[in-house]
């Protein structure tokens, strides 16, 4: 047994000589993507002298935990990345097979229940770590210049995320799901010029169908990740070329500046580590339930939200209507213009009320809905099942007769125990 581990011991020497020798710092920024540095890569020394370069390479003093908020979200959505393409082996995006197959997911599936609640806990703690990181970006005035492209393409991945949940949210096909989206969609066609032909293209059909199901699930594990990958890469591309925003005021300047490494590398661990075991443990012991199989003929008789902006959504359109729905959104996208406007170096709060409360509106407003909103748990007046809009019977879809109560379909059989569902 000595003389292979032997020549093994020699061989992973003659590599890593190798290595240290190489000039190609690839490697290296590869790490620096994923945050593990942070400093300019020497592409001229050898690989080992420009990582102790990085490694070196000491931050100001004004970054503090708070800098974090970024790296959480990051880290969440890699969660969601990870726990989706699980989730994706066993899903069936169909009207026939989505609901049992999510059954098979948290019933059958070693681990799958818990998969499934941190796909879904993530989604909604991703929002959360989202707005905070905007927040933290937007009052300390780190938009201006020269950061005002990287603070429309942050903009961008805010909605890209919201984006992402909405179109994941009619996944698993249940009550609470369907009949939520169709609410939220038939508010949206209500709207002029835009919101028929949108609704349409998203709905597919004359009401919320399989034909939607397959759009939603086409845009949330297709269009949207492509999507992501492009403006995360030119996100953390402007944030190397730029670096972190100066410091606003003089007690944030005369902090003495800190390595990277350890200290910043280890506060980012820590933060990540809490950020990841908050997200597993919201999961085991606060499991979403699954509600019961979508029905078109008959509206649920209590909605259960299991995403945060779905509140927002409906508080929005229960209390404001779609206008209102519109105007906040609109009212978040004009924060893309404010360092068209707001261009002058003054970075206190104080000193620039008009920016101060437009930013207030949008995320004490958020906040607001989120709680609002929480308190619906009826289907709205206005949603009428399927057979009084006249749509067609879909196939694996009964249709009870007139003057009769529907039966709650039958638990989904068991799968094959081959692991395909």
């Amino acid at each position: 047994m000595t003389r292979p581990l032997a020549w093994l011991k020699e061989w992973l020497a003659q590599v890593w000589t190798d290595l240290r020798a190489s000039t190609d710092t690839g490697v290296l920024a590869v790490a620096r993507y994923f945050g593990l540095l942070y400093g300019p890569i020497d592409g001229q020394a050898r690989i080992d002298e420009a990582l102790r370069k990085a490694l070196r390479y000491r931050l100001a003093g004004h970054v503090t935990w708070r800098h974090a908020l970024g790296g959480i979200t990051y880290l969440l959505f890699i969660v969601l990345i990870v726990t989706g393409v699980l989730l994706s082996f066993y899903y069936r995006p169909s009207a026939q097979e989505a609901y049992p197959s999510i059954q098979f997911i948290v019933s059958q599936v070693p681990f799958g229940w818990l998969i499934r609640d941190l796909h879904v806990w993530s989604a909604s703690l991703i929002v959360v770590a989202a707005l905070a990181h905007m927040g933290r970006v937007f009052f300390d005035a780190a938009y201006k210049p020269p950061r005002e492209t990287n603070w429309l393409v942050g903009l961008l991945l805010l909605f890209l995320v919201l984006a992402f949940g909405s179109t994941g949210y009619l996944l698993p096909w249940d009550q609470w799901a369907y009949w939520t989206v169709t609410e939220v969609l038939d508010a949206l066609a209500g709207l002029p010029l835009i919101g028929g032909p949108v609704v349409a293209v998203l709905r597919g059909d004359a009401i919320v169908s399989g034909a939607t199901l397959s759009r939603f699930f086409a845009l949330h594990v297709i269009v949207l990740p492509w999507v992501a990958l492009v403006l995360l890469g030119y996100h953390f591309t402007l944030v190397r070329k730029h670096g972190i925003a100066p410091p606003k005021n003089e007690h944030e300047a005369a902090r003495p500046a800190v390595s990277f490494f350890p200290h910043h590398l280890l506060r980012s661990f820590a933060v990540s580590v809490v950020a990841l075991g908050l997200a597993v443990s919201v999961a085991a012991l606060f499991p979403r339930a699954v509600g019961d199989p979508a029905n078109p003929y008959e509206p649920a008789g209590e909605l259960v939200s299991t995403w945060a902006p779905v509140d927002v959504s409906l508080g929005l359109i229960r209390y404001l209507g779609a206008w209102g729905f519109a105007l906040f959104t609109l009212l978040g996208l004009s924060l893309a213009f404010i360092p068209l406007f707001d261009r002058s170096p003054e970075r206190s709060l104080r000193r620039r009320p008009v920016v101060a409360a437009l930013g207030l509106t949008f995320f004490v407003g958020f906040v607001a809905l989120w709680l609002v909103g929480h308190q619906v748990r009826s289907v709205a007046p206005s949603a009428k099942p399927a057979a009084e809009q006249g749509a067609p019977v879909e196939p694996g879809i009964t249709l009870p007769p007139a003057g009769t109560t529907p039966v709650r379909p039958a638990e989904p059989a068991t799968q094959p125990r081959d692991g395909s569902p």
